[in-house]
């Protein structure tokens, strides 16, 4: 299994994936993926919300350990949800904390801001790896009024550029770098020590990540920066659909989904 050194020493591209049950995170683990992400991305991706804002550490740290029982070579990584750190140290401690003890995560993501240099600083201090997460930071939907890309002025870009190194200083294994443009990405990329995985941000991120549900093409829609690798939703409607037929036209189940007992012939 990949380790945290082992990520942050990383001399080939690193794949990254998110997956938020156990039998997503086998499979995603049996196709070689390098870390599993349990991202705070649940809340569009498989919890009906709109926004990843209503996830809470409860629920990302049930789909984290899920993930953890079931992996051996993937490094898990478990997203902070919104306001689990940064408003108060202990309690930011303590969620983190949570995440590596009791759901078994390797280490944690934070959606990074000023706020976040000396949390990770702290953190890393008491033995818990940081992921920082730069660039397009959903967690901020409100305040940034959108999706949009991020950093494509240069006021923008020089704050993410100096967040990026402040992160590095603090003691981040690793950067991600989301919906920027591909040339800051580049930049970054080559100024850092530690790995940036892109997700929207170029080719040229030591690494990559999109979320599992898009990959799979499980949704109905998925952002431009991502592709769809495959149909799974239209399998899935299919294998539903003809389940339906089978039942409602006394197909299934046949004589050898089924068994009978001698004893119990006679019980009325």
């Amino acid at each position: 299994m990949p380790t945290v050194a082992d990520i942050r020493a990383a001399d080939e591209t690193i794949t990254m994936l998110t997956a938020y049950d156990a039998p997503t995170a086998e499979l995603v683990e049996g196709a070689g993926i390098d870390v599993i992400l349990v991202g705070d991305s649940m809340g569009n991706a498989v919890l009906g919300h709109d926004s990843t804002l209503p996830v809470t550490v409860e629920e990302v740290a049930s789909r984290t350990a899920a993930v953890s029982r079931v992996t051996d070579e993937a490094l898990v990584v478990a997203d902070m949800p919104f306001l689990s750190f940064g408003v108060d140290e202990a309690d930011s401690i303590e969620n983190a904390g949570r995440m590596i003890k009791q759901a078994g995560a390797d280490a944690i993501k934070l959606e990074s801001g000023p706020h976040t240099v000396s949390l990770t600083e702290r953190l890393v201090e008491l033995g818990i790896p940081v992921m920082a997460h730069l660039g397009l930071t959903p967690q901020r939907v409100n305040q940034l009024g959108g999706y949009g890309r991020q950093g494509t002025t240069k006021d923008t870009a020089m704050e993410i550029a100096d967040l990026a190194r402040a992160h590095e200083e603090a003691g981040a294994f690793s950067l991600v770098l989301e919906h920027v443009p591909a040339n800051l990405a580049a930049q970054v990329t080559d100024e850092l020590s530690i790995p940036t995985i892109g997700i929207g941000a170029g080719s040229d991120c030591d690494g990559q990540v999109l979320v599992i549900t898009d990959v799979i093409g499980l949704g109905e829609w998925s952002p431009p920066f991502s592709k769809q690798f495959g149909d799974v939703r239209s399998e899935i409607s299919s294998a539903v659909s003809a389940y339906k037929e089978a039942v409602e036209g006394g197909e299934f189940p046949a004589e050898e989904h089924s068994e009978t007992v001698e004893e119990v012939k006679d019980v009325y």
